[in-house]
């Protein structure tokens, strides 16, 4: 049953190698919590932009945290990390103006150590990078592009719902390094696995390693099944969760997503220095809510970030008058067993 096992048991989790996120994102070095005692959270800010552009909405909604993203940021090497999960799906994909708004943003307060770093499920990086419009930035920005997977690679360990037995699992040394400042440039999407995807999962999942042309340690973190993909997020964000999330809700994806779901105009954009309330606002805009959706409800469970509505301030209008209600997977029914015990034979 996967509550023997749970957030609060099993095998210790590497700890936060990096260094200190903002002060906004709570520190916990793991979330294995012997004790059994309450972890709660600071509360948040989280920045809510509308308007009809999304690199202007990207750049205005970045603007209210600049003093504490600059000193954040420091000497830190920045990897902006887009949303890449495939090569040739323009809607399943971080779109180049919110990138373009993000490097406008580090431009203004002078930090131009950036580089854009990814690893898509499938395919050349470097033609995604070609297919999306990311190229160009080279030239304007002085920024780097780097495929994850060249980068070296450290090993974490992940959990089976098949045997309940943890597996090593690599990941991107550029990801895990103290030096690297992680910005989650993601976006709104539903999906076919966990319900919803947003800032925290395009990180970890985008941090799993990918051989050239064989295996690929990112079908390890998906571990099995519904229990499994959603306890091993919950259970890497201590390693692995993005410093800044900001993620671009201007045109959302629904249904079955993360790749074959139907846009949605919705023209928001959400920013936060705590990644976990900056999920919860993004779920909450979509109508879904994180109750369904696992891994950041076990988040929640494990202090990592805030989740709590009531403690989260939001730095623009007001969250209910911009909710849309998203069509919700096919599956969900599927996706929404990880709330029932798990029995292993």
């Amino acid at each position: 049953m996967l509550g023997a096992f749970g957030l609060a048991g099993g095998f210790r989790f590497i700890p936060d190698a990096r260094a200190q996120a903002p002060a906004a994102s709570p520190q916990g070095g793991s979330i294995w919590n012997p004790e059994h005692t309450p972890v709660t959270a600071p509360p948040a800010r989280v920045a809510l932009t509308t308007g009809d552009s999304r690199a202007d909405n990207t750049f205005r909604a970045l603007r209210l945290f600049e003093k504490e993203i600059a000193q954040a940021i420091g000497d830190k090497l920045v990897v902006l990390k887009p949303n890449m999960v495939v090569i040739n799906s323009p809607l399943a994909a971080t779109h180049a103006d919110q990138l373009e708004g993000i490097l406008e943003f580090l431009k203004s307060i002078r930090k131009t150590n950036v580089v854009i770093a990814e690893s898509p499920g499938g395919g050349s990086t470097l033609e995604g990078y070609s297919n999306y419009g990311y190229n160009k930035f080279v030239g304007k920005y002085g920024v780097k592009l780097v495929e994850l997977d060249k980068m070296g690679f450290d090993t974490v360990y992940c959990m089976d719902q098949s045997d309940m037995r943890p597996h090593p699992c690599r990941v991107s040394k550029m990801m895990t390094d103290p030096n690297s400042f992680v910005i989650s440039a993601a976006k709104f999407k539903t999906h076919a696995l966990v319900g919803a995807t947003f800032s925290l999962k395009n990180v970890v999942v985008g941090s799993g390693f990918k051989e050239p042309g064989g295996k690929s340690d990112k079908l390890i973190m998906h571990g099995g099944g519904p229990h499994g993909i959603h306890y091993n997020l919950a259970a890497l964000a201590p390693r692995l969760h993005p410093h800044l999330a900001v993620i671009d809700g201007f045109e959302g994806m629904e249904g079955n997503g993360p790749i074959g779901g139907t846009a949605v105009d919705h023209r928001v954009c959400v920013v936060s220095t705590d990644w976990l309330a900056a999920d919860t606002v993004s779920a909450e805009l979509t109508g879904i809510g994180i109750n369904k959706i696992g891994y950041l409800t076990y988040a929640a469970t494990a202090g990592l970030g805030q989740a709590d509505l009531s403690k989260i301030e939001i730095l623009g209008p007001a969250l209910k008058e911009h909710i849309k209600v998203y069509k919700e997977p096919r599956n969900m029914e599927q996706i929404l067993s990880w709330q029932k015990p798990l029995r292993v034979a």
